[in-house]
């Protein structure tokens, strides 16, 4: 979010003071009306200004962040079909919005005659996906699927996409203990607020906003607008001014709540995406991670700083750091993107790990229970009825011996 203008607060972005420190790149450069800004323009440019970097001998740090377009940078994870498209900018990105206006069970029906492979792996209501592996097609004529297995198996490829592409990487992961990093997020979002939130919220709102939702325009699911951060406080600035001072006083603490919520919602989704993206990553061709402790501020030179500055002066010097990298086994027997029809439920599940969640848990052991329950009387009814033919067949067998005698 932070490629794009305006919203410094809510985008976290770093401080004019601190640029000024070190050259920084891909902050605020995309106009904030541009909807389709995708991760494939972010790593064609980032990709560019990297090759620019090492030209100059300098050193490229990419720091994060959204882990998904980390690993876009790091590996050939990607397909572009702008290249193979109309020179218009923006026309691939605009297509994929278009099918999402769609219904998804439709467009799940297209992918499955399509690209039937990829259809098996998506769940008929992840919209952007489907859309995502309908648009490749459509642009490319050949199956999105088609292009992954070619990244698998170009060398240094594996289960999860084609072969990394800065050989001499290594990554330094911030992490802290669960109750302080929710402390502190909170407290960052109590810093939002008093560095100027709710005025950058209603000029932003004013300039950019307000005319798309009374257009009835404003999904929220695209470009600038999906920020963490602004669609929650959308009740608060539709009705400020238009309500009592008390009602919109709870709709502001609802939103901050709200934004407070997500804020530790999202970043338990990225550490999640560091574990299984990057540390349990299957094959060879993976950067070494290195963890670094920052629940304690106070020990940030000695847990963070130095560690930090040691392992990369020994990457430079061509030196194996003294640290040792974080290791976790990789789950190379686990298909995450495995089809499951779970017929009690009526529900479909991808992937080894949900299914195996899905049936442990609380609905499909209720509906296992009732059907259990059924059949248990089918079967008492069933044996009733056995038992009034047997004996009706008795009772008939002895009258007809009381006939003959």
């Amino acid at each position: 979010m932070q490629v794009y203008e305006g919203l410094d607060i809510i985008t976290n972005k770093i401080s004019p003071q601190e640029q000024a420190l070190c050259r920084h790149h891909m902050i605020s450069f995309v106009d904030p009306l541009v909807p389709n800004y995708t991760v494939v323009d972010f790593r064609n440019k980032a990709a560019t200004l990297i090759e620019d970097i090492f030209a100059r001998e300098k050193i490229p740090i990419v720091v994060g962040g959204t882990n998904y377009y980390i690993e876009s940078l790091l590996w050939k994870v990607l397909v572009d079909t702008k290249e193979k498209t109309s020179p218009s900018p923006g026309r691939a990105a605009d297509r994929k919005v278009e099918l999402e206006q769609l219904d998804g069970c439709e467009l799940h029906c297209r992918l499955s005659q399509v690209d039937p492979e990829m259809a098996a792996k998506l769940h008929p209501h992840d919209k952007r996906k489907v859309a995502r592996s309908l648009q490749v097609f459509e642009e490319t004529g050949i199956p999105h699927s088609e292009f992954l297995h070619r990244q698998r198996e170009e060398e240094g490829g594996g289960p999860l996409g084609g072969p990394l592409k800065y050989p001499n990487s290594c990554i330094l992961w911030l992490y802290a203990d669960q109750a302080a990093l929710d402390e502190r997020l909170d407290k960052r979002v109590d810093d939002m607020v008093a560095a100027g939130l709710l005025e950058e919220l209603r000029d932003f709102h004013r300039r950019y906003n307000q005319e798309k939702v009374a257009e009835n325009c404003q999904d929220y699911q695209h470009g600038i607008f999906q920020s963490i951060g602004f669609k929650e406080f959308h009740e608060y600035l539709m009705t400020e001014g238009k309500c009592p001072e008390d009602t919109s006083a709870l709709l502001l603490e609802k939103g901050i709540q709200a934004l407070k919520l997500v804020t530790k919602r999202y970043a338990r989704k990225q550490n999640k995406w560091v574990r299984n993206r990057f540390l349990r990553r299957p094959g060879p061709n993976v950067p070494p991670v290195y963890g670094l402790e920052v629940s304690d501020l106070s020990q940030w030179d000695e847990n963070v700083l130095k560690p930090a500055l040691q392992i990369v002066e020994s990457f430079v010097q061509g030196r194996q750091p003294s640290a040792d990298p974080v290791k976790m086994e990789s789950e190379i027997n686990e298909d995450k993107r495995s089809h499951h029809m779970c017929e009690l439920c009526n529900r479909v599940i991808i992937g080894d790990r949900e299914w195996a969640a899905h049936t442990k848990s609380k609905s499909h052991l209720h509906h296992l229970k009732k059907r259990w329950k059924l059949h248990s009387k089918l079967s008492a009814v069933e044996s009733q009825v056995n038992v009034t033919e047997t004996q009706g067949a008795s009772e008939g067998i002895e009258n007809l011996g009381q006939e003959r005698n």
